[in-house]
């Protein structure tokens, strides 16, 4: 079978008409609208969510793909792919402008294949600029220059050392007073939890000490990622996958303050993004604030599967209980 995929591959690739010469600046990132259900287009609220608008994104570049992991900064996107890639874009009335598409300056192992340089996280520092990327394979964290240009500093934190090499840090996210808390995909936690890590500062700094405690998903869940909202609470990503129910993903609240050593926390569900409506691998997320607005951005890692989309939803938070 491996044989004849192998030379089925290598006999469309002959037939394939030879690629184009990217333009000036490479080629560029695209968006395509798409609606939150193709069957109702009216349909415009899942759970506490209010449907803005959702796009799949596409570029000709094969590097692109694979999103991981999403920021904002000044209404200009960063995204991490899990192969290294570092895309940034605007969104402007559905159309993607001020794209560019680039590889990581540094990192663990090779920038050949996603097992070597798997990122799976990020977060940053506001005032300081500084980003940090976790790294599933390695489970390691490194830290970033603001325009991703070159590594400051690195680790692969002994609390992680056990983490599995394909259930590492999945999530991250850095709280306004400095600490940082990491979620694992798959390592196992207290009571049947999956294990949350909280770093009192940098853990980038060799020797860093965190303390532990165990995130509770969804049941048949997993945390893919998480960002802060300003008063304290955090918004967790929770995917689900199997080739019988295909994928779907999860939204909670948790609420960072009530972290405490040894401790279970469960999020409450805000959104469930069940087929059909529009939903792929989930695995990235930032907040912004628009017109007063919580906003979430969610985007899915499309694997580098012609059969999977990168997706990027739109949706204002309205739980009632948001500043």
């Amino acid at each position: 079978m491996r044989f004849a995929l192998s030379l089925s591959l290598l006999l469309l690739a002959a037939s394939a008409p030879p690629r184009a010469t990217p333009p000036p600046g490479g080629w560029p990132i695209i968006a395509r609208p798409v609606p939150l259900d193709a069957r109702h287009p009216e349909q415009d609220r899942v759970g506490a969510l209010r449907w803005l608008g959702g796009w799949v994104l596409a570029s000709r570049n094969p590097r692109f793909g694979g999103i991981s992991a999403l920021a904002l900064d000044h209404g200009r996107f960063l995204a991490i792919g899990d192969t290294g890639g570092v895309f940034r874009f605007r969104l402007v009335d559905g159309r993607v402008t001020d794209s560019s598409i680039t590889m990581l300056p540094a990192g663990p192992g090779k920038t050949d294949g996603k097992n070597d340089r798997d990122a799976e996280s990020m977060t940053g520092d506001p005032k300081t600029g500084s980003i940090w990327i976790g790294f599933e394979g390695h489970n390691a964290i490194w830290r970033y220059d603001g325009a991703v240009t070159h590594a400051q500093s690195h680790d692969e934190p002994a609390a992680m050392a056990q983490w599995p090499g394909n259930g590492g840090p999945e999530a991250m996210t850095r709280l306004p007073d400095g600490r940082f808390i990491v979620l694992a995909e798959e390592a196992e936690g207290p009571d049947g939890s999956t294990q949350g890590l909280v770093f009192a500062s940098d853990p980038t700094v060799k020797g860093a000490e965190p303390i532990r405690f165990g995130y509770r998903p969804p049941k048949g869940y997993v945390a893919t990622d998480m960002a802060m909202l300003a008063d304290g609470r955090a918004i967790v990503v929770n995917r689900h996958y199997t080739p019988i129910d295909g994928v779907s993903a999860v939204l909670t609240m948790i609420d960072t303050r009530a972290i405490r050593p040894g401790q279970v926390i469960a999020g409450r569900e805000l959104a469930r993004l069940v087929p059909p409506l529009t939903v792929d691998n989930m695995e990235a997320l930032a907040i912004g604030r628009e017109a007063g607005r919580t906003i979430l951005w969610i985007a899915s890692d499309d694997n580098f599967n012609p059969l999977q989309r990168t997706l990027l939803l739109k949706f204002a938070l309205e739980d009632g209980t948001t500043r």
